[in-house]
């Protein structure tokens, strides 16, 4: 045998005490996992959380497009209100003529 590698007989006491300690175990690590695994799915599947931080990611965007330049920024919100105000003019329109 090579040094410190003795085996060490275990009689069924200590052999049934052994496997209830390794069961506590498992069932910890199991618990651990769908503790984990349930997290992750509401995270998931948490819409208006997900919402919200998208919300707040694209406003930070926007911010820092805007403070780094501010001409091209005035442009694009022209752009956008302009687009708006044909899309709401079209959809008047076309209601006035029927």
């Amino acid at each position: 045998m090579a040094a410190g590698t003795e085996v060490v007989k275990l009689d069924k006491q200590q052999q049934r005490n052994l496997s209830r300690l390794q069961a506590h175990d498992n069932a910890r690590a199991a618990r651990d996992q769908l503790a984990g695994t349930l997290n992750a799915l509401e995270e998931k599947l948490n819409v208006p959380k997900r919402v919200a931080r998208a919300t707040g990611r694209a406003k930070r965007r926007i911010q820092r497009f805007a403070d780094e330049q501010p001409g091209a920024a005035m442009a694009a919100a022209v752009g956008v209100v302009a687009a708006v105000g044909v899309g709401v003019w079209l959809v008047v329109r076309a209601n006035l003529d029927r």
